[in-house]
């Protein structure tokens, strides 16, 4: 047992590939994704602060970078498959927390136990942190679907994963992160030279 085995299983996530199974031009890893997490939340989260929200910045570190750690056990499950029901995604969570909860008390040293349990908990809550990693997630998948869908990939899942991941990003509570989205980063979006039309996929979401 010791931090060694913990550090190497990290190297795994750098070969989970995000979106399994489809054909895509730009292929993520999901080491790659928490990182682009922690940066979309440092943004978001700049955003917030100066709207008059107090930040606690490290909880918000702590819950990007680790966010998806427990897929090194299962995976990556696809989008539609993930969140075609409550069940089932409260089902992979249970077998999310009850693999990584195994994996700290085998290979974690006891002193630095409590510490990971907190840390590696689920990070998507209803604190302001919670939800900035939840705005944060959303945006990936809604970035990695546009570049399919800007480069001319006609598989519908990209068009559901574009759509699910607006619809979501939309209706998140944090008003001045979804309105500068709204109002400044999506309009940037639809004024791209895209291969399938975002602007029209785009604009029936917005009038849904």
């Amino acid at each position: 047992m010791g931090i060694h085995k913990f550090f190497t299983s990290l190297n795994d996530l750098e070969r989970i590939i995000r979106a399994p199974g489809r054909f895509k031009f730009e292929e993520h890893n999901v080491a790659a994704h928490s990182w682009k997490v922690s940066q979309y939340a440092l943004f978001f989260a700049t955003i917030e602060e100066r709207a008059g929200e107090t930040i606690d910045w490290k909880s918000l570190y702590e819950k990007t970078i680790n966010h998806d750690f427990a897929e090194v056990f299962i995976g990556d499950i696809k989008t539609p498959v993930k969140h075609s029901s409550p069940e089932l995604k409260e089902m992979i969570a249970k077998v999310e927390e009850g693999m990584m909860e195994k994996f700290i008390i085998r290979e974690i040293p006891e002193e630095f136990q409590e510490v990971f349990f907190d840390r590696m908990k689920e990070g998507k809550d209803a604190t302001i942190e919670g939800r900035l990693l939840e705005m944060a997630d959303k945006l990936d998948q809604f970035y990695e679907s546009f570049a399919e869908l800007k480069r001319g990939n006609a598989d519908k899942e990209f068009v559901a994963m574009y759509r699910i991941a607006l619809k979501k990003l939309l209706a998140l509570p944090l008003k001045a992160s979804v309105t500068y989205f709204r109002e400044v980063m999506l309009d940037d979006v639809i004024n791209e030279d895209t291969i399938i039309d975002i602007k029209e996929i785009t604009r029936a979401v917005l009038e849904d």
